[in-house]
């Protein structure tokens, strides 16, 4: 029934290939230790006891509570599945709780190191830097997602209309606003690009080819490598920066949200924690009793 599931996910939820992989791991991993434990090798048939006994083993082994709640998340859905297609009687992960975990605030870019990162001449002028520029313009710029950016197509930038569409989870289109600035940066780097190269993916390596998730993240790390000390240098950050930087200057909690794409707002409001952090420091620096 796993495979099932798995198919109901890919084709029928629409969820994302990176999303379809974690669960088949989990529950994977939770087929082995039922066969391994109990000598049950099939899920369906699993008592609540043994999914408590499961996730015990896997706090005695010192997993993370935020991967130990992934895999918690993955038998309530496998489970909800099972209940819903009526293929079992009774749920038996509503016995599980959530782990408690410490909510890490989302790192973000200063806006000074953005400014400038755009406004040295990091970027060479040639269709190799335009392209570089246009990937962290967009990123920083509208905040999408990795896999957005490298599924990205011409026909998705309105140069006129000033928007980019973008397609995120589960196929859901949204229209994202975009400065004048980035689509002149977009327009450069088609005017570099080969108009002989025969596929509507926007952004291309120096041999023609889509770019891929590997060749965004090294080059993000190598341009953000020059401006900040940030541990954490990837595309997710610039979308955690282009949020933070929207929120610190005013823009709606509920707009951020659906710039991001965001399904509901609690994913949007980790944001409100840096801005309150900005607030503290204020007051303790101009607050007398501070």
């Amino acid at each position: 029934m796993v495979e099932v599931f798995l198919e109901f996910l890919k084709f029928e939820k629409r969820s994302s290939e990176h999303t379809v992989k974690s669960y088949q791991t989990d529950l994977d991993q939770f087929q082995k230790y039922l066969l391994a434990q109990y000598e049950c090798g099939a899920p369906e048939t699993a008592s609540p006891s043994m999914l408590r006994s499961w996730v015990v083993s896997l706090m005695e082994e010192g997993l993370n509570p935020v991967s130990i709640n992934r895999k918690i998340a993955s038998l309530r859905s496998y489970y909800g599945f099972l209940r819903r297609k009526k293929l079992i009687d009774s749920d038996p992960s509503k016995i599980l709780s959530a782990l408690k975990t410490r909510k890490k605030l989302p790192a973000f870019v200063e806006e000074k190191s953005m400014e400038m990162l755009f406004d040295t001449e990091l970027f060479s002028d040639d269709f190799e830097g335009w392209r570089d520029r246009a990937i962290l313009e967009i990123l920083y710029g509208t905040g999408i997602r990795l896999t957005e950016l490298v599924n990205l197509e011409i026909k998705d930038i309105d140069l006129f209309g000033r928007t980019i569409r973008v397609f995120g989870k589960r196929a859901k289109e949204r229209i994202v606003p975009v400065s004048p600035g980035l689509i002149e940066i977009v327009k450069k780097y088609l005017e570099e690009r080969s108009a002989s190269e025969n596929t509507p993916i926007l952004l291309l390596t120096d041999s023609g080819k889509p770019v891929y998730p590997v060749f965004v993240q090294r080059t993000v790390r190598r341009y953000l490598s020059a401006v900040t000390t940030l541990s954490q240098k990837s595309p997710h950050v610039l979308r955690h920066t282009y949020a933070t930087h929207l929120l610190n200057r005013g823009a709606d909690l509920n707009a951020i949200k659906e710039l991001l794409g965001h399904a509901n707002l609690a994913a949007t409001q980790i944001y409100t924690h840096n801005s309150i952090e900005k607030l503290k420091k204020t007051h303790q620096q101009a607050h007398p009793k501070a």
